[in-house]
């Protein structure tokens, strides 16, 4: 090779140092990875520095297969996880009990979720996903007030599905199903996050939304690249989320300040504030936590605004892709509509009137449907992950392998969910699988076991857990659970649909594609009132 290739900056030099940087690279991040007993059974194309490359490398392509042979051994075993990480420990589903009853400085959650997501370079300030004061101004406000809430959901679900689906008439309309999720979620996600009038604001929800999208390609990228490269790519590939959190905070900084201005206003004992209460969203709850601990950095707009930041990343793609899924599932089975649309005409309320909490916890054929999808249209391989803190590392019980700190530990979602052990037709979509064992009505398959807890669709356990399970289990599962109930009371009250164009599902790495492609044909009921 003639030295001129390296010393003359033309663009083959340029090329060869860029390959050359990334295989050394790639060998150092080789060297860094924890190392694992030799004994523990690994997929793909086996150990050493070229097999890590190889099954890396068809991590992207074949993934899930490999997982699904992993499960049926009933073991840990090792499985790649991007070419700079280290391999996952997948554990059976046996071994979830154990693993959420570890303690945080054992097995930690929130540094495993920061690695995978790429936080301190994909959400601005690294303190926004490492500490847990988002989470915990959830935790403390959101459930206690959803009862509360639900009549502004319930308004902004129709107005969202009525301007989503404003181009339907009484004859058959072919409707892009991601779009028509993507239309009807970051309004009523943000009806919660934000109130009544940056939920509505175009500007402020289309900067959310392509930032929630930038951060999964940042996360897709970063996977291909060397570790010791992340700090300068990471950063420079997060300029565009810089951008879109700025757009956002251009509409909605000004309600922030004047939230915090009324609310410090009115801690202060001010006449004019004493009887004004704040509206109930996350704002407030941030605000009023940081209030009671005293805590002056958080009580900054541009804080404020980078703490929903995570939220929205949580919350819109997830739940789009969810609902997309869910009526995918249901057009399988076109019968199962008219009986959820029975159980909603029961239950829904009068005219005028919002849906209440007990109506909607009454319909158990709809949540049924929608926890089904979940189980069988998982999106996600691997769920519930923990990265090993103990500075001697961890013993797994029963196979007695002790793994070392810096190990990544998740449990197979997808192995779980088509388990023939628990299902019966496991690979079917069965509606009502669930809310038969919730009435009594009817057999029941190998879920009898589980007949004595809550079968709901918030209801985790070691077999089912689509929103994490133990501690760490998605504090925002009951709201979603409500809006999925009631997109869908105003969707099936109000449209007739069918199946139009059901592209085929694929995966890359451990996450499905989203059918981008995906089309359905609606037809607006006579009885739509507009």
């Amino acid at each position: 090779m003639p030295w001129s290739l390296l010393t003359t900056p033309t663009l083959a030099s340029i090329v060869l140092c860029c390959v050359l940087c990334g295989i050394l690279g790639f060998a150092v991040d080789y060297a860094i990875l924890p190392r694992y007993p030799d004994a523990i059974p690994a997929v793909g194309y086996g150990r050493g520095f070229w097999g890590h490359i190889r099954s890396n490398i068809g991590y992207f392509t074949s993934q899930r297969a490999w997982l699904r042979d992993g499960y049926n051994k009933g073991l840990p075993f090792l499985a790649p996880a991007g070419i700079s990480r280290p391999r996952d420990v997948v554990l059976p589903r046996s071994m979830l009990p154990w693993l959420i009853q570890q303690p945080e400085n054992v097995v930690d959650a929130r540094t495993a979720h920061n690695t995978i997501i790429y936080g301190d370079y994909n959400f601005l300030d690294a303190r926004v996903v490492r500490d847990s004061f988002g989470m915990r101004a959830v935790h403390k406000s959101l459930n206690r007030n959803l009862p509360g809430l639900l009549p502004a959901i319930d308004d902004e679900v129709q107005y969202a599905v009525n301007m989503a689906l404003s181009h339907v008439s009484d004859t058959w309309t072919s409707v892009n199903l991601w779009d028509m999720w993507l239309k009807i979620v970051p309004p009523v996600t943000n009806r919660m996050l934000v109130g009544p009038s940056a939920c509505r604001d175009k500007q402020f929800l289309e900067a959310m939304v392509a930032f929630t999208h930038a951060v999964l390609r940042n996360c897709v990228l970063l996977r291909m690249f060397p570790l010791v490269l992340h700090p300068v790519l990471g950063r420079a590939l997060a300029i565009s989320n810089w951008i879109y959190w700025r757009r956002a905070y251009q509409r909605v900084g000004p309600i922030i300040k004047t939230r915090l201005n009324h609310m410090q206003r009115k801690a202060k004992g001010e006449p004019q504030f004493r009887d004004w209460l704040p509206p109930e969203d996350f704002i407030t709850w941030l605000i009023r936590l940081a209030l009671e601990e005293d805590c002056a950095i958080e009580l900054d707009a541009l804080v404020i605004s980078k703490r929903l930041l995570p939220i929205e990343f949580a919350a819109i793609d997830t739940t789009v892709l969810t609902g997309l899924l869910w009526i995918q599932d249901l057009l399988k089975s076109p019968s199962v509509i008219d009986v959820l649309t029975a159980e909603l005409r029961t239950h829904q309320p009068a005219p005028g009137d919002a849906w209440s909490k007990e109506a909607l916890l009454s319909l158990f054929h709809v949540d049924s449907s929608i926890r089904e999808s979940q189980r069988l249209s998982n999106f996600h391989l691997t769920l519930i992950e923990r990265v090993i803190m103990a500075p001697g590392g961890l013993r797994l019980p029963s196979v007695g392998w002790t793994l070392p700190k810096g190990a990544h530990l998740t449990v197979n979602l997808d192995g779980s969910h088509h388990d023939e052990d628990f299902y019966v037709d496991a690979y079917k979509y069965d509606a009502f699988r669930f809310s038969r064992i919730r009435t009594g009505g009817g057999e029941c398959d190998n879920n009898c076991w589980d007949g004595a807890k809550p079968l709901g669709m918030v209801a985790m356990n070691d077999h089912h857990f689509p929103f994490g399970h133990g501690k760490h289990t998605c504090p925002g599962r009951f709201f979603v659970a409500h809006e999925f109930r009631l997109i869908a009371a105003h969707l099936l009250l109000n449209f007739d649909m069918m199946e139009d164009e059901a592209p085929r599902r694929n995966w890359i790495g451990s996450g499905m594609i989203p059918p981008f492609g995906s089309r359905i044909k609606l037809r607006r009921k006579p009885s739509f009132a507009g």
